[in-house]
């Protein structure tokens, strides 16, 4: 299993954004060096805690700064940029990472955000659609350009000089195009299958009970049938709440605290899903009453903590629930105690991993 690292950070609304940007800028460059395979950021623009606007401009802004992790864009809200901006600047970021970047995608879920740019009420599944089929049209053709759709049009018809460059969007490093992943929040997913049957893998949301987490595997299998590939657990990537510690007390202290990082980021996502008719995610089982489902029942079933042994038990027993992944994405939160923050960073990389892997090898020998 590879680790990797997912933030959307909730931080504290009276940090000061200049401090939140550099400790978030610092995670990845800490996730870089201690061998992170790869790291994905979000992106709001109209969210005070979750206050990184573009995710596009937050890897610009550490791109030369890394040397071998994979960045990746968690996710470009389709629906709210124009295709042929998105087409234009993930080209350029993919060539600015030397071809380490991963292109992730979503229809956007911030209902603050939709009513900012004007779809609040528009079908944004089908404009996620038409944007990321005119992205890759973009990619797969030559200049000039002239498709035409139900929510955007791209021409430089009138206005190419080739023989100078003029009307021309440049193409990613990575041909035909980055690689493509899709984060999946909703129990068996029907975005998974239609996801994998184009040939692009899911990332599991780490808000989502892990029997919705389970869910999602069949629907990735269903996906890579119809798009004639294997479906292979190495593709398939899930986000998780992890805090280590060197001892018990601090784990629980840290991760357990009502006005701690962990409780804070759980408390914020709950209040937004339980207003959009979303407390779906939270539930146990789909027959479980509303009112069954509290902060503390979420932040007692998603937070893992513990010494580096016990996350490795708890993270393997997980594992074991919920099928085999080829990358757990370690959840990046505020780092209310910096030292903390890092130091359980550290951990996960130099003793819970190791331990996690060897804990699989052994399963798989024993399974056969």
């Amino acid at each position: 299993m590879n680790l990797g690292f997912f933030t959307m950070p909730v931080h504290p609304l009276d940090k000061d954004w200049r401090l939140s940007l550099k400790e978030d800028r610092e995670a990845f460059l800490l996730a870089d060096e201690l061998g992170f395979t790869e790291a994905y950021v979000g992106e709001h623009a109209t969210d005070r805690a979750e206050n990184i606007t573009s995710c596009i401009a937050f890897l610009a802004w550490i791109a030369a700064a890394t040397k071998q992790i994979r960045l990746g864009t968690g996710t470009i809200n389709m629906p709210n940029t124009h295709p042929a901006a998105v087409a234009a600047s993930m080209a350029m970021l993919d060539h600015m990472l030397d071809g380490r970047l991963i292109f992730g995608i979503s229809p956007g879920g911030l209902l603050s955000d939709a009513e900012l740019f004007g779809n609040l009420d528009a079908d944004r599944n089908e404009m996620f659609l038409e944007a990321i089929n005119q992205v890759l049209d973009i990619w797969a053709s030559e200049p000039p350009y002239n498709f035409s759709g139900k929510y955007w049009n791209i021409s430089t018809q009138k206005t190419l000089i080739e023989d100078i460059g003029q009307g021309f969007i440049g193409k990613p490093l990575q041909r035909p195009h980055p690689p493509i992943v899709v984060t999946a929040v909703a129990p068996f997913s029907k975005g998974v299958a239609e996801a994998a049957a184009r040939g692009w893998d899911p990332i599991s949301a780490n808000f989502l009970m892990p029997a919705w987490v389970k869910s999602h595997w069949p629907k990735y299998v269903e996906g890579c049938e119809r798009g004639g590939r294997a479906a292979e657990p190495a593709n398939w990537r899930v986000a998780k709440s992890v805090f280590v510690a060197k001892d018990a007390a601090t784990a629980k202290a840290y991760a357990t605290d009502p006005n701690g990082p962990y409780v804070y980021y759980y408390r914020s996502l709950f209040t937004k899903l339980k207003i959009n008719g979303r407390i779906e995610l939270f539930k146990t089982r789909r027959d479980q009453p509303d009112d069954e489902v509290t902060l503390e029942m979420i932040c007692d079933k998603l937070i893992i903590y513990g010494t580096p042994e016990s996350v490795a038990d708890q993270l393997l027993a997980f594992q074991n629930e919920v099928g085999q992944f080829g990358t757990l994405l370690y959840a990046g939160k505020d780092w209310k105690d910096r030292e903390l923050g890092r130091q359980s960073m550290i951990l996960m990389a130099e003793k819970v991993m190791p331990r996690i892997n060897a804990g699989t090898s052994k399963q798989s020998t024993a399974a056969e």
